[in-house]
This record gives structure tokens, sequence and C-alpha cells, in this order.
């Protein structure tokens, strides 16, 4: 890990200390803009890490920016890093200024009927708290979309905001064309998610263990019963794949997403999601159901993100077709060059 990387990983974990609290995140679920956790971003340059200098940005290495969004999820951050990522790397790419403040994106839902002139926008994250939001239409343009009006507020699991928004020509500051922004989106969009998820696999881990070494029944920590082990065990390996498969896949998204490893980021890490969320509900017993302990805030993301930008169904078929379409003497290939 580079020392930028290090240092950035160090921050956030100092930022969480300080701004993390309870009271913070359960105001951030009821409503409330987290407006000091996200100046304290805004001073470090965070969300606009990923952009050129010339855009105001400090043009950091896309590894790094990753390894900082990871960090943010680990912690269960209830900010739009991710979203304002990706709508400044959008716009960049599609050479459109890009605005100041928190951004968020249209997802490119198939009930949106969104144009440049007009239409509604579905459950878009932090729609009603970013000024501005990265949208595409039809497959190559990217539109720059002044906040429009309010017309449903639908919170995901995690309870992160996610609201409707109807658009009007007004609404519209800018647009540019960019070849295959549709699958861009689509593509960054689930890379995203699985760099997220995987930070909160992590930190499920660490809860996991953590408690399985502090809780005694008959006499000994349940982390020495072979059940429990086992159970740790195999949580870890989900982990472990994820975080390994989902690294890939950012190493070789710098300049633009590498198809064939985000759709297998998102499939593996979308899986994972899953089952180790209930596996360590299972090692948490009843106390990892409450209110009061800290395991739901990251749990209860995985389940939500997983389903975010196409679940794992969606990306194993797509890495289903794109192998048949490429014929079995490819695969091998394929597989030992990633």
């Amino acid at each position: 890990m580079s020392d930028i990387r290090n240092d950035l990983v160090d921050t956030i974990d100092r930022l969480a200390e300080e701004h993390g609290t309870r009271e913070m995140r359960e105001a951030a679920e009821n409503g409330t803009w987290p407006a000091r956790l996200w100046q304290a971003m805004e001073e470090i340059g965070l969300p606009r890490a990923l952009l050129p200098e010339a855009a105001g940005g400090a043009e950091l290495e896309f590894g790094d920016a990753m390894a900082a969004l990871k960090a943010t999820a680990a912690h269960a951050l209830p900010v739009p890093l991710a979203e304002t990522m990706l709508a400044g790397r959008m716009l960049a790419a599609a050479g459109l200024d890009v605005p100041e403040g928190p951004l968020t994106i249209v997802p490119g839902r198939p009930d949106d009927t969104l144009t440049p002139d007009r239409g509604l926008a579905h459950r878009m994250p932090w729609g009603a708290d970013c000024g501005y939001a990265a949208a595409v239409s039809g497959d190559d343009i990217v539109m720059l979309l002044r906040r429009g009006e309010v017309v449903r507020t639908e919170p995901n699991l995690a309870r992160e905001p996610r609201v409707t928004l109807r658009f009007e020509r007004q609404h519209c500051v800018a647009r540019a064309t960019l070849a295959g922004a549709r699958e861009r989106l689509e593509l960054e969009g689930a890379l995203l998610r699985s760099v997220q998820m995987t930070g909160a696999l992590g930190r499920i881990l660490a809860y996991g263990v953590q408690y399985a070494n502090e809780r005694v029944q008959f006499g000994k920590p349940i982390g020495k019963f072979q059940a429990i082990q086992h159970m740790l065990a195999v949580l870890a390996g989900h982990a472990a794949a994820s975080a390994a498969v989902t690294d890939a896949a950012v190493e070789a998204s710098t300049e633009f997403p590498d198809a064939f490893l985000v759709a297998a980021a998102k499939a593996r890490v979308g899986e994972a999601a899953g089952r180790s969320a209930e596996i360590v509900h299972q090692v948490h017993g009843a106390m990892g159901y409450t209110q009061e302990h800290n395991l739901h805030y990251s749990t209860r993301r995985l389940w939500a993100w997983r389903d975010e930008f196409g679940n794992e169904s969606r990306w194993q078929r797509r890495l289903g077709r794109e192998i048949a379409a490429a014929g079995a003497e490819a695969l091998w290939p394929r597989i030992a060059g990633a």
C-alpha cells in the first residue's frame, strides 16, 4: 500500500472517530444532512480527488481514491461520496464543468422517462441533498442537471435517501456527447458499489471476530468452539475473495471500466454480501439484531448495495453471455490474464 493510500485511510479513520457518532448516524437516517462530516471530507479534497487539477481536483490515482472510498464504507459513513466521485468522473469524461458540493447520479432505471427536456428519474441516491446530478440520455448524451422537484422519497434498507425527482428543460444546465456513456455509468456504478461492499465485508468480519473472542459461554469464549471458527472462516473467505476480484477490477479500470472484471466483482461481492451478513448475525446471536450494536449499519448497507447497479444474478448472466460469445478457447486466457 502506498504512503498516500495509508495517509488517506488513516485520515478517514480519524474523521470517522470525530464525526461518526451514533447521534449523527441516527440523524442522517432520519433525513438530516451530515454537514460537518461532509465539510471535513471537502477540507481534505476527497469528493474531488479523482478530478484533474484543471477542474479543481487532486488528480489522485484511481486505486488510492478507491481505497479511501472503501474506508468510508467500512465506517458506514452516511454521505454520497461514491455518487459524487462517479458524477464527477462522468462529467469530466464528457468535457463538462463539475460543480462544487455533493453530487449525485441518475442510476438509469427502466421506469425512468428522462430526456434533455423533461422526465422523471427514480430512486436517485441523495437526490434531495445534492445540488446537481449527472445523467445519461439515450446511450451517449451526458447531462448536468440542476436539482429537480422532489416527487417521492423512498430510503433504501440502509436508510440512505433514494428520491424520485421531476426534471424540466430549465434543469438541464449542460450536455455533451460521450461514446458509450450509459454503459460506462452502469459499469462504474457497479464497480464503486463493489468497492463499498468490500469495505463493509471487512468491517463485519472484524465485528464477528471481536464478538467471538469476547462472548463467553460454558466458561470460554465462543470463538473457541469449532462451529463458530468454521463460520468465521467461511466469512473470511468471502471477504478475501471479494477484495481480490474487486482490487483486480479497480486496477484494470483506471481510465475506463473493464467490463469483464467489473461484472465478476459485482457478481462475487453481491453473492458474498448475502451469505456473510447471514453468518455474522448468526455469530452475534440476538445481540446482532439490536439497534444498540453497530453491526446493522454495515449489514443493512450490504443488503441495499448488492441490488444497486444490478444484483449478482444480473452480472452473472452478463459474464455467461460474454464467455459464450468469446468461445471456449478464450476462457482460460481471460481468467489467467485477469
